[in-house]
This record gives structure tokens, sequence and C-alpha cells, in this order.
């Protein structure tokens, strides 16, 4: 019986068959560390293969750094690691199809490929900007003049220069770029066709990012350079430089093409005009001169840069409600020219220059629905009522305008006072998450996800637009102290987050301030809008990053002795529970890791099944041979058994055979659907 591979997939080696099955010439044969023969490709026979011209020289158009080759073998470098379950600190674990994940991302992204390949319709990051003080995993950005020089190669034997030394060879941004790349590569096959990222990112790398996110999703999948306006930053030396910067890309531009996709955004203030109108209703009734003369006065009384000033030019009232006195000519001229009639007058009104919008019937047809907004008399030209109900959703604008000091100061309401420095704002995140498409049951990753921000948008787009998303959050399990934060309104917010942990009874690192936004984010939704949020998911599963469940023995069994085997009574971890190796058995047949399961017992034995029998495992052992009949009766699409669960060889032997007597249709296929670890 074979068993489940229980690491991430070689990812160098799916892509070597998968350029040998267009170019088999170019695969050639080496040897790896232990001098065993292995498949690479012959680069340069593939350039050659990949050009009409020869192929002369080391010159190209490309964009490089010191250590971009190895961030690539990094990328593609299979590990094995697993995600460790916790019911304990979840909310809603049985129920929740969220997802927060602690450890670091990278790994995390290797060990989600198989189970998320191609089904991510959004990702939004917020990434460390690399201004020399905000990174926090393990490399050290940071490196000497030195050090950079002899990495890239700027001397000879003699000391000589071998190129110009500008101030754009950066410092330390070869380390940053390798972190992000190695991490770009891996995210890219995680979004679904008509997927799309968003990064966030400031002054210091934001050149350098477009021209990494140009190579790795390709120029032509670039939609925009949105800018984010978050407020005035006094400690600026020249400039305060209040804005950064949000770089937008598609999986897969020629799909959207294809499909004709477009994003619409509700627009921004509406809410504040209905509801002054609705007032206005309540005070004049029918009176629609009085509404419609104290709606411009509303407006006009507005501060600047409230978004309802935006929409100022639909101040008209009628029966129907606000609208626009339009243009009711020919857009260049050109239209048809009749005769239309003032209702009042009885007496022909002017034609536009241009012609009119449309034809005569169509006219006629406004006219009878009342669309048509008459002057007082015949000798002003008619325009045509553009309703706002009609108009309220456009195309969203790259540029968003929104104070970040109003989403510290909510977050520190929810939480009791600020436990975190510059949370991104939940309502920027609700925008792009609404106008970019997502739907019902589609995935939202955020795998620098910080205080939980993109978790409280999407329950907020959730309600706003009655959809069921689903999150993946992942974070690095910081530490949190104040004798390590700089400043001493740093070592402030530290202490508050320290109280806060200490409240619920936390460790103190930044993944903990996350979960308990999240839940405190979920129950505050809820508690606002009970009639609406009945049904919204507010839970998470937690999971964690972890060493994998399996001893160094099911991987080399080969290279141990029959003592050592003998002294090894099983090959899973003594620490792992059944729910570890389930989970695991998740990841390594490429499953998603949210849906619903049961565990029941059968035969003294515990069983559990995964999504209605897309797997059943048992774990349990000296499993009878009752236990297996019964799991082979469901017809599970797979199945998992401990390697050591049965009395002996022979009992191993005859799973197979109890699987072929209740699923004779599928006894070609047996081996492949059932495994052991």
């Amino acid at each position: 019986m074979d068993k489940l591979r229980m690491e991430t997939p070689d990812l160098t080696a799916q892509n070597i068959e998968k350029i040998g099955a267009l170019f088999p010439n170019c695969v050639t044969e080496t040897v790896d560390e232990n001098g065993k023969p292995k498949k690479a490709i012959n680069f340069d026979l593939l350039r050659q293969m990949l050009s009409s011209d020869v192929v002369e020289g080391d010159e190209a158009y490309e964009f490089t750094w010191v250590g971009k080759k190895a961030a690539i073998v990094e990328a593609n470098k299979p590990i094995r690691k697993t995600l460790r379950p916790c019911p304990e600190e979840s909310k809603d674990w049985d129920t929740t199809e969220n997802l927060y994940i602690e450890g670091d991302n990278l790994e995390v992204l290797k060990l989600l490929q198989e189970s998320y390949l191609g089904k991510v319709k959004m990702i939004y990051i917020d990434p460390p900007y690399n201004t020399g003080n905000d990174f926090i995993y393990a490399d050290n950005f940071m490196r000497s003049q030195e050090e950079e020089n002899e990495q890239m190669g700027m001397y000879d034997e003699g000391e000589n220069r071998l190129f110009k030394n500008t101030d754009t060879n950066g410092r330390f941004h070869s380390d940053w770029c390798s972190m992000i790349y190695s991490r770009l590569l891996l995210t890219r096959g995680l979004l679904t066709e008509d997927g799309v990222i968003f990064i966030s990112i400031d002054e210091n790398e934001v050149n350098t990012l477009k021209a990494m996110c140009d190579e790795v999703f390709g120029a032509a999948n670039f939609i925009a350079e949105l800018i984010w306006s978050a407020g005035r930053k006094n400690d600026s030396k020249y400039i305060s430089v209040s804005h950064e910067y949000i770089l937008c890309y598609f999986k897969n531009m020629q799909y959207i093409k294809d499909h004709k996709i477009v994003w619409r955004e509700k627009k921004q203030g509406l809410t504040d005009i209905y509801a002054e109108y609705d007032a206005l209703k309540k005070k004049y009734g029918s009176d629609c001169v009085s509404i419609e003369k104290e709606l411009k006065v509303w407006y006009r009384a507005l501060p600047d840069g409230h978004p309802a000033k935006d929409h100022k030019h639909y101040n008209k009232v009628d029966s129907h409600g606000i609208f626009f006195a339009s243009d009711i000519s020919w857009p260049g001229g050109g239209g048809p020219k009749y005769e239309v009639m003032h209702p009042v007058t009885k007496k022909v009104v002017k034609t536009p220059s241009r012609g009119w919008l449309t034809n005569k019937e169509t006219m006629e047809q406004w006219i009878k629905e009342g669309r048509v907004n008459f002057g007082d008399d015949e000798n002003a030209v008619p325009t045509i009522k553009s309703y706002l109900t009609e108009h309220e959703y456009g195309v969203p604008y790259s540029v968003f305008y929104q104070d970040g000091r109003a989403a510290s100061k909510r977050l520190a309401t929810l939480m009791g006072d600020k436990v975190f420095e510059n949370p991104k704002d939940e309502e920027v995140l609700k925008r792009l998450i609404e106008f970019c498409g997502t739907d019902d049951d589609d995935i939202v990753l955020d795998y620098f996800s910080g205080s939980g921000t993109t978790a409280h948008a999407l329950f907020l787009a959730n309600v706003e637009q009655n959809k069921h998303r689903k999150f993946i959050l992942v974070q690095l399990p910081e530490p949190i102290d104040p004798q390590k934060s700089g400043s001493e309104k740093a070592k402030k917010v530290a202490q508050n987050a320290i109280a806060l942990l200490d409240s619920i009874r936390a460790p103190y690192t930044i993944c903990e301030i996350g979960k308990e936004r999240i839940r405190r984010a979920g129950e505050k939704i809820k508690a606002d809008s009970p009639l609406t949020t009945a049904g919204l998911d507010v839970g998470f599963r937690v999971l964690k990053l972890a060493d994998s469940n399996m001893k160094d023995v099911y991987y080399a069994a080969d290279e141990l002795d029959q003592q050592t085997l003998a002294d090894m009574v099983s090959n899973i971890k003594e620490d792992r529970t059944a729910l570890d190796l389930f989970f695991g058995c998740l990841l390594d047949w490429g499953l998603p890791l949210s849906m619903p399961y049961h565990s029941e017992e059968i035969g003294d034995c515990t069983v559990h099944t995964y999504n209605d029998g897309d797997l059943i495992a048992c774990f349990d052992k000296n499993i009878p041979e009752s236990v297996v009949k019964e799991i082979a009766k469901r017809k599970p699409l797979r199945a998992v058994f401990r390697d050591a669960g049965f009395a002996d060889s022979p009992a191993k032997i005859n799973v197979f055979e109890i699987f072929k007597l209740y699923m004779p249709e599928d006894a070609d296929d047996i081996t492949k659907r059932v495994k052991v670890l």
C-alpha cells in the first residue's frame, strides 16, 4: 500500500516536466547533492529554441538583483512541514469556513499550493515597506556596502570597478527583493483565472515592486497604481508624503477581456444623501419644491471632501426621487430633429442645435413616463431626468481619500485602547473586496495580515452585499516587546497590547492581537445589525505551522538499519493527535481546510469523515476487518489508514481486496485512492 508524500511538491521538478513536454530535446540529466541522477534543463538550448535568431552574449532586458536566483530556488524548494489545527483557539471551529494560519508565510504558501491552486479570487497584502526599521522576518536585510559590493562583484581582482555605483544601488534592497519575490512566485498560482492581487507599498520600493510584479504577473496584466491618501506626515524633512500606493494586477487580463468582466463600485456618500432626502420627505411630504430647495442648502453646507458633495448635481426632486437634469442633445451633433410640444404652453420647444438624443418615438415614451424635464415655457431646451437610483455604480477611482487616523481611532475603540500601530483602513479594503468582483464562496487571501484588517473588511463587505465570501489570513507570530519597540509612542502601544493580551490570557504576539480583533469585529457587526447578520460567518479555524507529523524514518526508511527500524514503534511523532494527522492528510491530498468533517466510533475505532466522503481516515491501531468493510461500503473518494494500524502485512494487503469487493467499478484506481501514513 502506497504512502502519502507528506511534503510539499518539488515545483522545480514539476516545471522541468512541463518544459520537457514542450521541448523534450532541452531536458538533460545531472546529479543531485547525493550523487543520484536527476532531470535538468539545458537552458542554452532552451533559449535557442525560443529564438529565431542566434542567441549569443549575456545582455538582456531584465530586472535583477543579488540573490534573485536563490530566491527562485527557495520558492521552488519542497519542505516537510504541516499545519496543526487548534480548535481551542478558534471561533466556531465546526461551522466556519475562514482560516487563520500562524507561521512564516513563505512556508505556508508552499503548503497551500495544492489545496488552493487556482482557487483564490483576491489577494491583498501589506508587506514591509523596507524603510530600514520595519522588517520582522528572521533574515537581516541590512548589509554593509562592502558586503553588497562583494556579492555584486563590483570589484575585480585589481580592485577596479566593473560598473558605475550609482545612488540606485541600494544597500539593502536586494534582500527585500528576494523576500518579496519568492512569495510572489508562489502567489500567482493560487489565483483564479479572473483573480486579482492588490499590494500596498510606499515610495521606498514602489518602483522596485512594480518591476518585480511586471515580471511575475506579466506587464500585460497590470491594472493600475492606486493612490491611498492616508493623511499628513508631520515628521517629513522636506515634503510631507501623504499618500501610499496599491499596485493592482490581474492573473489573466486576456481572460478578463474574453469574458467581458468589468469593475463597478457603489458611489460613496449615497447613504447620507438618501438619509437627508428621507428626512425631508417626512418634513414636507409631496412638496417637491421645498424638498429640492432644502436639499441644495444641505449640499452647500457639507464640508469639503465629504463624499456626498461629489453628487451635488443630483439636486432636483420629483415624485420619483432625486435626479440630475442631463443634456438631451445628440453628442457631437447630427442627431434627429423634430418638433416637441411643451406640455403646458402647447407650443413647440426649442430644438437643440445638435439634434435630439433619441428618435421621436422614444422621446414620446420618455415624455409619457415623465422623464423629460421641461422649462417654464417653450423657450428653454428640455433636459432628461437622470435619477440617482439609476446611477449608483461607477468605475472605481484610482485615488482613495481616507484619513488613516480615523482607522486607528476605530480600532482603538474596538480594542479598548491603541494596541497596533498604523493599521490599514478596513473601509478601503472593504471597497476593494466589493468592486473587484468577488462573489459568494470566493476566497480572499492576506498573508501579511497584521492586525486582521482584511478579515474585518470582509465581514463588512459580506453584510453590505449579502455575500458569503471566505478569508485565509497568514501571520508570523512576532513577539510583542515594549523594550524593542523603538520610540516612546511605540513602547506605549506595545504596553497597551500586552495589557489586552493579559486580560484574555493570551501569548504576547501579533497573532493574538489579530485574532482578538477579528473576534471583536465580528461580534460588533452582529450586535449592530442582528436582523441582517444572522447567517454571517464571523468565525475562523486557527492552524499553526509546524514540523512534519512524521519522523525521519517515514521519508528515508531505506537509509536506516533494521535495528533502528525495530526500535521505532511508529513513524508518527508521539505528540501528534488524530486531528493533526487528519489535517496533514488534507494538505497532502490537496483538499481545502475549511470544509465540514465529523468523527464517529465504529467497532471501537475512531473514523473521521471529511465533506461527506471526500476523505475517510482511521488512525487507530489493530483496525479490524469489519471497520475496513464499513469504510469501503461508503465508497469514499479517498481513504487513509495508519501504516501500523494493521496486525500484519497480510491484513494490510487485504484492505485492497475489501475495497475492490465493495467498489468493483473503481478497482483499477484503488491504489491511488487508498493510502497509508
